[in-house]
């Protein structure tokens, strides 16, 4: 695999432990870095289209980023052999992603044109965040990485033609992507104005939704404007996006402050252990849980004396109580309701209904987790294929194509058919390792380290089959809460 550009080394050197861009991978400056790349991908129709439909960055928005965090580092380890598996379950994922968008336009998150475009603007948007922290990368360095990132593209497409060969001809073609080809799309204003307003707490903070929400509504805004006035000229007059006044200087102060964090000791930031930490819930692993549970503690008191200093808006106050049970779906100790189970977990993308987005990011998500290869994540996505077809025929009543929190609710009890079964079983067979029809004590523990995050024991050594499906089915149609199936599905 070569980069395309002379004098360089080849891919494989491009993308290993002396890659430029591991430098950034603790860089407290792609936080905001990372954001404008986003919105700048989500310009495009292609992508925008696609993540309106697929993405469950809405509704589970840190999964996201954790999941994001862990491919990239993954596509820069120093295995060559790490690298190929993760770019081939890459490519695997984007070619379940097609469809039309509202306006009937086609996608496809296969299209190469497009997947450029998505690494031209996390490398323009390293080059960018550098320039306005006052640490701008001088022209050698700017070259090495543009060829890390051809090499990145290449690794997934198989060659880089589609970005330019030379770093001098990538600015023209960046500049005229972004006037000819992006677009003021729902899935870019929903990033700039509405992710930050609603976005949910980290399971370390679920136990303060005070400071959280107080905290949320100050820094939301901030974040947007921050965020708006690091794009393009071109692209904020196109979209119409408001000039905030003093958002240039606020701007530049945020990446200022962010770019001060290199005076700090080496080793005081790593990105992995905060993105663990912000996702470690309360139910998790217990060894883990104990590392944070002083930082919880001191979270929830600060929670407290902010909620007896403040009053409390109808925003950033309690949520409602929730409704009375219904005969068709009762609630009580260890159960979900069924819309909190609705929008919790079956609701993945956070759209209000149920379809095969929702079930696809299931899959996507437990694949992801166990690390599956090929064969075992097809036959989980088939599963769930057939799960949806179940779904949607017995809950379907309106004939729309998908399912609401109505329907749903109506048909409760009827959710645990024969396909969702089959899911079950091919989770089973996944950790099954040995084949021995049992999952002993070490594979029980592997699968729940890996997927959920939990460290569990089992008091007769091993797990069957029955047992295993049936754990499973009593947490997929609702019936009970607070299994171990609750971290992977329902978190933020």
């Amino acid at each position: 695999m070569t980069t395309g550009t002379t004098g360089t080394p080849d891919g494989a050197s491009l993308l290993g432990p002396e890659a430029q861009f591991r430098a950034f991978f603790d860089d407290p400056r792609w936080a905001l870095g990372i954001i404008r790349a986003t919105v700048l991908e989500a310009a495009h129709p292609q992508v925008g289209a696609a993540l309106a439909e697929n993405s469950t960055f809405v509704a589970h928005p840190w999964r996201r980023l954790r999941n994001t965090f862990l491919s990239m580092r993954r596509m820069f380890d120093a295995d060559p052999a790490v690298r190929e598996r993760e770019a081939a379950r890459l490519n695997r994922l984007h070619a379940r992603m097609s469809g039309s968008d509202a306006g009937g336009r086609a996608y496809d998150a296969m299209d190469r044109p497009t997947r450029a475009w998505v690494v031209a603007t996390l490398f323009e948007s390293a080059v960018t965040m550098c320039r306005l922290s006052g640490q701008p990368l001088d022209q050698d360095t700017m070259e090495r990485m543009y060829a890390e990132y051809r090499a990145f593209l290449a690794a997934l497409d198989g060659d880089a033609r589609e970005l330019p060969e030379r770093l001098n001809d990538f600015w023209p073609y960046f500049d005229r992507v972004v006037e000819e080809e992006l677009e003021d799309t729902e899935a870019a204003r929903l990033i700039l104005f509405r992710l930050f307003d609603h976005l949910p707490a980290p399971a370390l903070l679920e136990g303060a939704p005070t400071l959280w929400a107080a905290g949320r509504a100050v820094v939301g805004p901030l974040i947007g404007a921050i965020t708006v006035a690091s794009l393009p000229d071109a692209y904020r007059r196109k979209a119409g996006l408001p000039e905030t006044p003093g958002a240039p200087t606020l701007m530049q102060g945020a990446y200022l402050a962010a770019g001060l964090t290199r005076f700090l000791p080496a080793g005081w930031i790593d990105a992995g252990t905060i993105i663990e930490i912000l996702s470690l819930p309360s139910h998790g692993d217990a060894r883990r849980a104990r590392s944070a549970s002083a930082l919880r503690a001191r979270l929830k008191w600060a929670s407290a004396l902010l909620r007896l200093a403040t009053p409390l808006s109808p925003d950033t106050g309690p949520a409602p109580a929730p409704a009375a049970p219904t005969a068709s779906a009762p609630t009580g100790e260890g159960r979900h309701s069924a819309e909190e189970f609705f929008r919790q977990v079956l609701d993945q993308t956070g759209d209000g209904h149920l379809d095969w987005p929702d079930l696809a990011a299931m899959a996507r998500e437990l694949a992801t987790r166990l690390d599956l290869d090929e064969s075992e994540e097809n036959r989980l996505y088939d599963a769930f294929a057939a799960w949806w077809r179940e779904l949607q025929a017995a809950l379907d009543t309106d004939g729309d194509g998908r399912v609401s929190v109505v329907e749903y609710a109506a048909a409760v009890p009827s959710l645990a058919g024969p396909a969702l079964i089959r899911v079950a079983e091919v989770l089973f067979d996944v950790t099954d390792k040995d084949g021995n029809g049992t999952i002993d004590a070490d594979e029980y523990r592997a699968l729940f380290r890996t997927a959920f995050h939990r460290d569990l024991t089992i008091t007769d050594g091993v797990y069957g089959r029955s047992a295993f499906v049936g754990d499973f089915l009593s947490f997929m149609s609702g019936r009970r809460a607070n299994t171990p199936y609750d971290p992977l599905l329902s978190d933020a």
